[in-house]
């Protein structure tokens, strides 16, 4: 495997206030980091930052070799960034087809996977199949989940990053949401940092960890450790 994330001496933050402090992980190319930590600890400004949504202070961020922490988020997302925050952020006045079609970008140069289309998202989720001509204000949160990561897949990253994907899901929701990440993750090899507040559900399908605490790394290693 090669080096496909590297964070080295990352400090960031909203304004002026500063939420982590030397940030320092890495990720190898075709695995999944679990972030995991308290309410309040800084994952989802390391997400944030990761994504280009912060202000940093310190600290170079490289995907795959290019620096990204001189670049605003949509150039981000043209060097292989995908996000699905918290909020989900889809576009609700869009329809679902409309939400995918709008951002799809064709496969990386390399990647030896099958390309994510909106077609294969509706493979994926098939719910999305039935309200393709839905609009996002009519979908549940859970299709909307759904959408919100289908639209980060069909940018075709090289990482995928997702902020608490089953926060506030009704339990049968969140395993046809953890049966998709597996499949993206440990069968098809996209590389993915996840938090996530029920740790062993991500820990179980994670090659490596990291916890949070005051906004520093206080564990990082393999998942498995972390789970014994």
């Amino acid at each position: 495997m090669s080096e496909l994330l590297n964070v080295r001496g990352l400090s960031a933050g909203y304004g002026e206030a500063v939420v982590l402090n030397g940030i320092s992980l890495s990720l190898e190319a075709g695995q999944t980091l679990a972030l995991l930590g308290r309410n309040g600890t800084g994952k989802t400004t390391l997400i944030n930052t990761l994504a280009g949504a912060t202000r940093q202070h310190a600290g170079d961020i490289s995907l795959g070799g290019v620096a990204l922490h001189k670049l605003p988020s949509h150039e981000r997302a043209a060097a292989g960034i995908g996000w699905v925050p918290q909020e989900r952020n889809i576009f609700k006045s869009l329809s679902v087809h409309e939400n995918l079609t709008a951002v799809a970008r064709p496969a990386r140069a390399g990647n030896a996977a099958a390309p994510w289309t909106p077609e294969r998202v509706y493979e994926l989720f098939p719910r999305l199949a039935e309200r393709k001509s839905n609009l996002g204000t009519q979908l549940s949160g859970g299709e909307q989940q759904m959408l919100a990561l289908g639209r980060a897949l069909v940018l075709n990253p090289s990482l995928l990053l997702l902020d608490e994907p089953c926060e506030g899901l009704a339990p049968i929701i969140v395993q046809e949401l953890l049966r998709a990440i597996r499949r993206i993750t440990r069968e098809e090899g996209l590389s993915a940092i996840i938090v996530e507040q029920h740790p062993q559900a991500i820990l179980a399908i994670s090659d490596t960890a990291a916890v949070l605490d005051r906004g520093t790394v206080v564990y990082a290693g393999t998942a498995r450790s972390l789970q014994e």
